[in-house]
């Protein structure tokens, strides 16, 4: 072979691997979870799997006005003014599994990881230890705990997870 009939070659070549240098260089639409807030990431699949027994405490109607008031300023962003309507609520039901929950779920959009956790697990404690509420916490503790660098105690935390979807009792 001369070297005029190798040049069309080694051009073909050399278009073909710049091509798949490209198509390597391109990148993939993130999972959807990434495009989801971290509580979001703790809310959304607690509530696709709501079909087991749930349980839910009795309310006061002022800390109810201040949780839809929390969750519009965290919807609007504002994440100090959701802290404040959540911090009052908490003043008047400071044992409401789903308030300290709602807390931990804001801690960890501000990237308040042990705040977080620490709110999660106060829930799991006063809880009802089922249903959505339980896994939202061990979700929570779970991504607070990777963020933290605990990958082990992170693992744990999905593996209880598991412990909170108990079917309802069959009615007569």
């Amino acid at each position: 072979m001369n070297r005029k009939s190798i040049q069309p070659i080694l051009r073909f070549s050399l278009a073909i691997g710049l091509v798949a240098l490209i198509s390597a260089c391109a990148t993939q639409a993130p999972a959807p979870t990434e495009n989801r807030s971290l509580a979001e990431q703790v809310r959304a699949p607690a509530a696709e799997e709501r079909s087991g027994l749930q349980v839910y405490p009795l309310r006061n109607p002022a800390v109810t006005e201040l949780t839809e008031a929390a969750l519009a300023a965290e919807q609007a962003g504002d994440l100090d003014q959701a802290t404040l309507l959540l911090e009052r609520a908490l003043r008047i039901q400071p044992r409401d599994p789903e308030l300290l929950q709602h807390m931990a779920e804001i801690r960890l959009e501000r990237g308040e990881w042990e705040q977080a956790e620490s709110f999660a697990g106060r829930s799991f404690d006063v809880g009802p230890r089922v249903g959505e509420i339980c896994q939202r916490n061990w979700r929570t503790m779970a991504l607070a705990r990777e963020r933290l660098s605990r990958y082990d105690e992170a693992a744990d935390a999905r593996e209880r997870l598991q412990a909170c979807q108990i079917e309802p009792p069959t009615r007569l």
